[in-house]
């Protein structure tokens, strides 16, 4: 197990600490909801410094990315985040990403920690062709993610950047908490804005410290990944493993949107005949109509028993006090307001299909 430049702060902070992607990762500090909560309300500090950072330079830049990456990276301009995914060759995905736009024939490519190694071995593949210059600084870069409504006034003290002017998916490169060159992106993975903060290891403490002893007028908390998780799937945003996988493509995923055809990509073809004559299957949300909790890899049932899909994705929703999740369909009984049923153990309880987000704010 590896661990995180911060993983004595935790530790000292009483966090409960699981392996995660081969690192020791705090997963809760005092409790999923009241965690989940503090980040819907105010602000808390997720330490996911697990994740991957490959540095994409040169003139093939641009082309290799194109052609690896299902979204249009060509539209970007400097200070600009893209969300993005890898399509593999078989209509499934090999991971969702963000790209970002440092400077001119440079891009930063933000992948999950649990592929860090498969998407290396899957760009350089095809950089065999194009040879653009491909480092990954994945072991020596350090991300929190700084969320929640009071996230920007929390943490204007610490920077000269003028943070309620980045939009969403923008970022800066500039001073913060003391640290010169610190992206500071207007992304994050909660639904209640806020920014991640990309660093070296060396400069992580530093960072964390002055972060807690600016946010602490404004009640911020170190936050868990099980309530990043909930956080999450309060907005329906996927999960790598979960939602979308080797086998789940990017249309029947409803990443349409991320799927752009006016380019040459790996497999652009297969997908773009799916998008037409459209996919057996869709990635729908739903709500529990009874009391229950839905758990990935319950069986989703029709009105008589019969299995109709799986769920991909499900808790307890901290904000809606209800149960919610996510999971795959035959597309004729996707629509809105579809009645379905979650076999939770053995009782087929009944659920409707919603559309996204399940939390509005």
């Amino acid at each position: 197990m590896k661990n995180i430049a911060l993983n004595n702060i935790h530790v000292a902070l009483g966090a409960k600490m699981v392996p995660f992607a081969g690192y020791n990762m705090p997963v809760q500090y005092e409790g999923v909801t009241a965690e989940h909560l503090t980040v819907r309300n105010a602000v808390g500090v997720f330490d996911v410094s697990h994740m991957g950072e490959f540095l994409v330079e040169g003139e093939n830049a641009l082309p290799l990315i194109q052609k690896v990456t299902s979204n249009d990276a060509s539209k970007l301009e400097i200070g600009d985040a893209q969300y993005s995914c890898f399509p593999n060759e078989d209509n499934g995905i090999v991971d969702d990403l963000i790209c970002y736009k440092i400077k001119k024939n440079t891009y930063l490519l933000v992948v999950n920690a649990s592929n860090i190694e498969k998407d290396w071995n899957w760009i350089s593949k095809y950089n065999e062709e194009f040879n653009a210059d491909l480092r990954d600084l994945s072991e020596g870069y350090s991300l929190l993610a700084i969320q929640g409504p009071k996230a920007i006034e929390a943490m204007q003290s610490l920077t000269s950047v003028d943070l309620a002017s980045i939009p969403f998916y923008k970022f800066k490169i500039s001073d913060f908490a003391g640290i010169e060159n610190v992206i500071i992106s207007a992304t994050g993975y909660t639904g209640s804005g806020g920014f991640e903060i990309y660093c070296k290891n060396e400069e992580a403490e530093q960072i964390w410290n002055k972060v807690f002893e600016a946010g602490a007028d404004f009640g911020i908390k170190p936050i868990g990944l099980a309530a990043r998780d909930t956080l999450r799937l309060e907005m329906g945003y996927c999960l790598y493993g979960n939602d979308i996988n080797d086998t789940t493509s990017p249309i029947e995923a409803g990443l349409g949107w991320i799927t752009k055809f006016t380019k040459e990509f790996v497999n652009a073809e297969a997908l773009a005949k799916e998008k037409e004559h459209k996919p057996e299957r869709k990635l729908v949300a739903f709500e529990l109509d009874e009391r229950g909790i839905p758990r990935h890899g319950y069986d989703i049932v029709d009105g008589s028993g019969n299995v109709i899909g799986e769920v991909t994705s499900g808790t307890m929703s901290p904000c809606l006090q209800k149960g919610i999740g996510m999971g795959y369909v035959p597309r004729i009984l996707s629509k809105v307001g579809t009645q379905i049923h979650i076999q939770v153990r053995k009782k087929a309880i009944p659920a409707t299909i919603v559309k996204l987000p399940f939390y509005k704010g």
